[in-house]
């Protein structure tokens, strides 16, 4: 089964260097040992054949009865003089015994006949049985041991993976944290809130990718601005030509065809208000902030609404302050209030405050919009006439206003449907 990688690329670079230097790691310390094992068998050998010369040659001048008490004083770790012919063993020897035996064979004969047997139990182990000058047989038991690991390397060794797996997390955050801002920063990027520049600093790439990301924002910035314009000029310059007819329709005969013109204009007169009001909803930030009494604030808003007959309540109203905009909060409330009441002939208000965040929602029970069309109507001149006739009214831009005023106070104004039906309409201060 084929292994998984994580899915952020932060973690995949810092397994990928990782594996390789523990890699090129493991293999430099086995090159170590190797090499310290060569060096230390050489030592060994060299060692052995010139103590094993010396001792032979001493033991054989020594007069019998002496050589056993010289014994512990020729003893070497991995090897050791017994007089007698040793223990029984195998003539075939191993590539190790091979090579200890050539050393051996050099350093004693063509003096000292020599013949060497191979012992495996309980260890290997090579003897070598030699024949004195006055015929004594003396063994040599050599038993070679691989030189320990001293106590303190595998501690050295882990600190010095801890210190390396600590230098790539370094420097994998490092070489990612740009990508990482430049996420944040798309993900803030929205046309007709406000852009923040992406700090041109850094690596040379960094900056080069920063300064083209900044142009980009301009760019749109001003491609956006450009069309609000537009349609603020439009909107602004219909508004005389529409006065003139009205003006002419009212003074015109009396009767049905004069009623429905009027209605006309009505609605023309309507979306060119809302068109103008989106506008300027792009600019909402030319309005200075203020500290705010949100309490006081919603229910002078909603009694405005009571003392005019609408059915407008509150269901919950936390007491804070806030500091925002006051005049585009009025409007997104309101467009959002006069949605609720169009379509549910009845809203309600919850202001709810938690983990430094404030939410305000607009809550009604009428027909609610299909999940798929949650954001889609946030745009401008969307209508669902699936579920919002025409005849109740609507240019298709009120929520597109709230939207977009929304963004301008530094809020965020989400949509979702109610269990049971209806639509609660949220806009989430921070």
């Amino acid at each position: 089964m084929r292994a998984r990688l994580p899915g952020s690329l932060r973690s995949r670079l810092f397994l990928i260097l990782l594996a390789g230097l523990l890699t090129s790691q493991a293999l430099a310390f086995a090159v170590m040992l190797l090499e310290r094992d060569q060096s230390a068998r050489a030592v060994m050998l060299t060692t052995l054949q010139r103590d094993v010369a010396v001792a032979v040659a001493l033991l054989d001048r020594l007069p019998a009865p002496e050589r056993a008490a010289w014994l512990p004083l020729l003893d070497r770790p991995t090897y050791r003089f017994a007089l007698g012919p040793g223990a029984p063993g195998t003539p075939a020897l191993t590539s190790r015994g091979r090579m200890i035996a050539d050393e051996i064979r050099a350093a004693l004969e063509p003096r000292f006949s020599v013949r060497f047997d191979a012992l495996l139990e309980p260890t290997e182990r090579l003897q070598a049985h030699v024949t004195l000058a006055d015929s004594s047989a003396l063994t040599i038991d050599v038993r070679p041991a691989t030189r320990r690991v001293a106590s303190w390397l595998p501690v050295a060794l882990a600190v010095q993976l801890l210190v390396l797996a600590a230098c790539v997390w370094l420097a994998v955050r490092l070489a990612v944290r740009p990508l990482t801002r430049f996420a944040e920063a798309a993900d803030r990027l929205e046309p007709g809130r406000p852009a923040t520049r992406f700090a041109e600093a850094g690596p040379d790439e960094v900056a080069r990718a920063a300064k083209a990301f900044n142009a980009l924002q301009a760019r749109i910035a001003r491609h956006l601005d450009e069309r609000v314009r537009i349609l603020a000029a439009i909107s602004h310059d219909l508004q005389t030509p529409i006065t003139r007819m009205r003006l002419r329709v009212e003074t015109g005969a009396e009767g049905p065809d004069q009623d429905r013109l009027l209605a006309d204009l009505d609605g023309v007169e309507a979306l060119v208000r809302e068109g103008i009001a989106y506008a300027r909803s792009v600019h909402g930030d030319v309005e200075p902030p203020a500290r705010l009494d949100l309490r006081a604030f919603v229910e002078s808003l909603v009694f405005d609404y009571q003392d005019g007959g609408r059915d407008v309540t509150i269901t919950a109203l936390a007491d804070v302050t806030v500091a925002t905009r006051p005049q585009a909060l009025r409007r997104i409330l309101t467009n959002l209030i006069d949605n609720a009441l169009r379509y549910a002939g009845r809203a309600e208000i919850a202001v709810r405050a938690s983990e430094g965040r404030i939410a305000i929602a607009v809550l009604d029970r009428g027909p609610g919009i299909p999940a798929d069309k949650l954001e889609a109507v946030l745009l401008p001149f969307v209508r669902l006439e699936e579920s919002r006739s025409r005849d109740t009214g609507g240019t298709g831009l009120g929520l597109a206003i709230a939207e977009q005023l929304a963004g301008a106070i530094g809020g965020r104004l989400t949509l979702r449907n109610r269990a049971g039906g209806g639509l609660e309409a949220t806009v989430t201060l921070s």
